[in-house]
């Protein structure tokens, strides 16, 4: 597939050309940063946003800053926190309560190689954040989807997840030390592979997945982080180019072209980055690709039977 944008093309480009006028799309992390860019190009577009965050003073903050960009813009707000399960829960019943059709879900919140911690019911942090809460999310939310599908669900994965495959001998950290940037590749590779099966299941009734890559970025994620953590990270790093650092509007481009684009109509469980679809990687020598370990079904199926488990929430037949 030739591409039509890459690395340095912005959201507000990707965009351009789509009309989202009648469209309900979900955003998670719309407080700061990414989320916020992507719900203010999705908003110019006609559709209407659902801004979903934690904080209530900083999520409102971000919409009155998206409203006076845009008075015309239809945002709603919707609140809940991805690291307590019985709070996905009640904002994700509400959420389906207010919008019984969504046509595109885009799972952008996260943390980044936080200290050790854990959810309210006992998982990893990293893992029970940026996997198992959306996991719950995008449960209550797929008759909503469903219902107004063809759609799309994009999940914010990252270049990170080559730092690890999901440990499904010790995923929780019990029997080994707790590794941060292990932690966190589990985490990212968690999201794609929770993207190959939701793509798997729900092809045939127009539901598409996606993971997405957004590129390196300066904000809030990485604020736990210090200089010797960055070190860490670029030690672990392919060594073959320097970290090229993108700035938010671009960071944003490849959810909104993967939430959006019809280029990919008919296509979907794939890994996208830099408004592509990315190749297996074959040498790990070089800074893009994606791991086959997680586009693997199998290891995709053994990740939901365990998400069904720690959650006690099934995805809808």
């Amino acid at each position: 597939m030739t591409r039509k944008f890459g690395a340095e093309s912005t959201a507000e480009e990707v965009a351009r050309d789509i009309d989202l006028t009648g469209r309900t799309i979900v955003v998670t992390g719309v407080s700061a940063g990414l989320g916020v860019e992507t719900a203010r190009v999705l908003a110019a577009r006609g559709a209407r946003v659902v801004c979903v965050a934690r904080d209530k003073a900083k999520t409102e903050a971000a919409v009155a800053g998206l409203r006076s960009g845009n008075p015309k813009g239809a945002f709603e707000i919707a609140l809940l926190d991805l690291a307590d399960l019985d709070s996905v829960r009640r904002g994700a019943d509400d959420i389906a309560r207010r919008f019984p059709k969504i046509h595109i879900l885009i799972n952008n919140a996260g943390v980044m190689a936080c200290p050790l911690g854990r959810t309210k019911q006992g998982l990893d942090l990293q893992l029970g954040t940026n996997h198992l809460g959306h996991y719950v999310l995008t449960a209550r939310l797929l008759p909503s989807l469903l219902a107004a599908a063809p759609g799309r669900i994009v999940n914010l994965s990252s270049g990170g997840h080559r730092m690890s495959d999901v440990r499904f001998d010790d995923p929780l950290f019990e029997k080994q030390p707790y590794d941060k940037w292990a932690a966190y590749g589990q985490a990212k590779t968690a999201n794609i592979l929770f993207s190959v099966a939701l793509d798997e299941r729900y092809a045939s009734r127009g539901l598409r997945a996606f993971a997405v890559h957004p590129g390196a970025i300066h904000t809030e994620l990485g604020r736990h982080l210090s200089q010797d953590d960055f070190k860490a990270m670029m030690g672990r790093r392919p060594q073959s180019e320097p970290m090229k650092f993108k700035q938010v509007p671009q960071g944003a481009a490849t959810s909104v072209w993967a939430a959006t684009a019809p280029e990919l109509e008919g296509k979907g469980g794939v890994y996208c980055e830099d408004c592509g679809i990315a190749e297996p990687i074959k040498d790990l020598a070089g800074a893009s690709g994606v791991m086959p370990y997680a586009l693997d079904r199998a290891s995709a199926q053994k990740l939901l039977v365990l998400s069904e488990q720690w959650s006690g929430e099934k995805l809808p037949a």
